[in-house]
């Protein structure tokens, strides 16, 4: 598996290498932001645009049932998008900051299945930002925002995450009561000496225009379909040494040894009466109960040696309480459309279960682990570094009784050009569930799956 890795990597870094403009005496030219226009002599007012694509090459062991175009599968391999995005912003003046995302996410042959495969990008971000002090200490923005409290991977830059993919079970209302992470919001955040802190008050969505009919009222919490409340988040961190970068809201994934990075954290948010269930007896009221969300974590990155190799590490804890024993599936572009059972399998009543789907949202308590190690610049006497990574998640949903969940991750990193072209090879290890006649969980075989991604991004 290393060796399908490597190659690719040895062969487009040889390539990189022959494609430098020779600058001033045959030496390379320095790099500059080929898309950043200065508004000023000083370059301290600009407008910059950047570009992202993360294209997927997948093999995928299904989930029990799993259905491709009416045809029963037991395994999948797909090409996907799995991000296009196109940024646009800028510092227009000393205080004023503008941000703009525009792009689509999950493209696949599958994503769409029916009679129109023309699918529209949407905006991810618009917003305005103005800075009330001299440097970072206070900032308050507005307008359509992944600003979020709860943890670092609720607003993650993917453009720079370490692991193939982040942990989407932190983006906890994800196209539910959200557009893609993002609501319409107003904020204030900024850096207090070693503080970090952002306060947000968001205006979610009704669950009624997420794209899909929402579940009918049951025994178990969704989110409710009458009232709408405003919800408070917050974020505050605390920096032992250097302070993390502080331009957009996005939090970075690694800064690959650039930095020295330690930090605690904690988030929350909050909406009351977000959720709905039926009472105890049939005639009884609809139950509204509030969404209660809290994270604990801390996040390491940092270089270990003067051979340029670094570490990054990240471990949280997250209490995610939704109300009486929600639970959610979910399967990250997911390869497959349908499944052959007619009856209970899986949770019934979460979500699609096929595909690459897993308890991925629920009522309970989940730890989160990460660690990466980024190999020296004399590893393979290579231009391109490598760093190879492992990620791990427990949770302990109360719909899964006394069953755990648990995701396996691990993988390699091949950076071409730092973030900006690299090549992941991801291997991910994902538990499936069944429920017996009493309406219990219980664990059935694991599953794999295979990705190999390209990012490009400048």
């Amino acid at each position: 598996m290393r060796s399908l890795v490597l190659v690719p990597c040895l062969l487009l870094s040889l390539y990189s290498s022959a494609q430098v403009t020779p600058g001033a005496a045959g030496e390379p030219a320095p790099e500059k932001d080929a898309l950043k226009f200065n508004l000023n002599q000083s370059g301290s007012h600009y407008f910059q645009f950047t570009v992202l694509n993360q294209t997927w090459v997948r093999y995928n062991e299904s989930n029990p049932g799993t259905l491709v175009e009416n045809r029963l599968k037991d395994n999948t391999v797909d090409i996907g998008l799995r991000r296009t995005r196109f940024q646009a912003f800028g510092q227009l003046t000393d205080k004023v900051f503008v941000y703009f995302q525009f792009g689509m996410n999950n493209f696949n042959s599958q994503f769409n299945t029916g009679n129109n495969r023309k699918l529209h990008a949407f905006f991810h971000d618009a917003l305005g930002e103005y800075k009330i002090s001299k440097d970072n200490q206070l900032k308050v923005g507005g307008g359509l925002t992944i600003t979020n409290g709860l943890s670092r991977f609720s607003q993650p830059s993917i453009t720079s995450i370490m692991t193939m993919d982040v942990p989407v079970f932190a983006q906890t209302t994800v196209d539910q009561t959200d557009e893609f992470s993002r609501k319409l919001s107003v904020y204030a955040r900024g850096q207090i000496g070693k503080f970090d802190y952002r306060f947000i008050l968001s205006d979610p969505f009704p669950i009624t225009s997420s794209g899909a009919t929402p579940p009918a009222i049951a025994e178990y919490a969704q989110f409710s379909q009458y009232g709408h409340n405003l919800q408070p988040q917050a974020y505050l961190m605390y920096q032992f040494f250097d302070h993390e970068n502080h331009t957009t809201p996005y939090m970075t994934g690694t800064y690959l040894g650039k930095k020295k990075i330690f930090n605690i954290a904690v988030g929350g948010i909050f909406q009351k009466d977000a959720m709905w269930s039926k009472g105890p007896f049939i005639t009884s009221d609809t139950v509204y109960e509030d969404m209660k969300l809290f994270a604990v974590e801390s996040f390491l990155d940092m270089p270990l040696s003067s051979k340029q190799d670094a570490i990054s590490a990240y471990a949280g804890f997250f209490n995610t309480d939704y109300g009486k024993n929600y639970l959610r599936y979910n399967g990250l572009m997911n390869p497959a459309n349908g499944s052959a059972f007619n009856g209970p399998r899986g949770i019934p009543g979460h979500g699609p279960t096929f595909g690459n789907a897993h308890p991925m949202f629920g009522t309970g308590k989940v730890i989160y682990s990460q660690v990466g190690y980024l190999l020296p610049e004399s590893f393979l006497k290579c231009k391109s570094r490598f760093l190879p990574y492992a990620s791990f998640t427990h949770a302990k949903y109360d719909r899964l009784g006394d069953e755990s969940m648990e995701i396996f991750n691990a993988g390699i990193n091949c950076l071409i050009n730092g973030h900006k072209s690299k090549l992941t090879l991801d291997w991910q290890n994902r538990p499936t569930y069944n429920v017996t006649i009493t309406g219990d969980a219980v664990k059935e075989e694991r599953k794999n799956s295979f990705i190999l991604q390209y990012q490009v991004f400048f």
